[in-house]
């Protein structure tokens, strides 16, 4: 698929907008996939001075996305471009790819013939300022449904993290921990988790549900150099009890300590952010 280049209309509006196929727009065609069945794919990806962080790691999941889902991907190198030239006035940013299947005709079944289409947006960064405080999490209760054929992947259908999130207003809560259908801990509803206990540092295994994050996968490459031993495995809510230490991933915080698990009237307290500071301050340097 060739990628136009980008027309923004002149003044701030178009800078702060969306892209959709590279050009300034807000709309469109309601027949889109992505908006009639959830079919395609997002990343979600800091932007600090100007650059993309962990970008290849992005593109590199976003395309593996579209391999496993049969949509036909924009070219790299010129979609590569694309997020570079966005990302280029904003000293610090979150910029938004959501890429669909593209429009298509009535029914589940796509035809092959369909152009996908890409959607760039750009927010504010969060407020969370995880180098200053450890975090308090929740357990949710909605499960995350298994399906191996889309384990890992970040589609559109993001519906079990909507429900869950809708669990509780508190602001003191930054995050909720899932569960699979076997009560198995999973992710947050917008992370990966990750338990120390002593060395040894587990994430959930995501072989049946789950996001592969970018941010999962950075640390479990840093994990050796700082002395652990990274595994992936299954994680019971049991074993928070046992945690030296628990963290939180994504590619917008970054590395988040957890203070405090709510288990319904119980509360896990955990007292060391060692790893997780040693690792915000590696991150620092991406």
């Amino acid at each position: 698929m060739r990628i136009t280049a980008a027309k923004p209309a002149p003044g701030r509006r178009a800078a702060q907008g969306p892209w959709i196929n590279g050009i300034a727009a807000e709309h469109i065609d309601y027949r889109d996939r992505g908006l009639q069945y959830g079919d395609g794919l997002f990343e979600t990806m800091r932007v600090r001075g100007g650059r993309i962080r962990l970008l290849e790691y992005h593109l590199e999941r976003l395309f593996d996305g579209c391999r496993r889902m049969s949509i036909d991907a924009p070219p790299a190198p010129a979609l590569r471009r694309e997020l570079a030239l966005r990302a280029k006035p904003h000293a610090d940013a979150v910029l938004k790819l959501i890429l669909t299947r593209g429009p298509g005709a009535r029914g589940y079944r796509p035809s092959g013939r369909e152009r996908c289409t890409r959607i760039l947006s750009l927010s504010a960064p969060p407020r969370l300022a995880a180098a200053q405080s450890s975090q308090r999490v929740r357990i949710c209760a909605t499960p995350v449904g298994s399906n191996p054929a889309l384990a890992g992947l970040k589609t559109l259908n993001r519906l079990e993290s909507v429900l869950a999130r809708s669990e509780w207003s508190d602001e003191r809560i930054w995050e909720g921990l899932m569960r699979d259908t076997d009560g198995n801990l999973v992710c947050g509803t917008l992370s990966n988790l990750f338990v120390r206990r002593g060395a040894m540092l587990t994430t959930p295994v995501l072989d049946r549900c789950g996001i592969a994050g970018v941010m999962r996968r950075w640390v479990l490459e840093q994990a050796a150099s700082l002395g652990l031993h990274p595994r992936e495995g299954r994680v019971k809510v049991g074993r928070l009890d046992e945690a030296t230490e628990i963290f939180m991933t994504n590619a917008v915080a970054g590395v988040v300590s957890v203070s405090v698990v709510e288990h319904g009237r119980r509360r896990i307290r955990i007292d060391s952010c060692a790893v997780a500071t040693r690792l915000r301050a590696r991150l620092e340097l991406e």
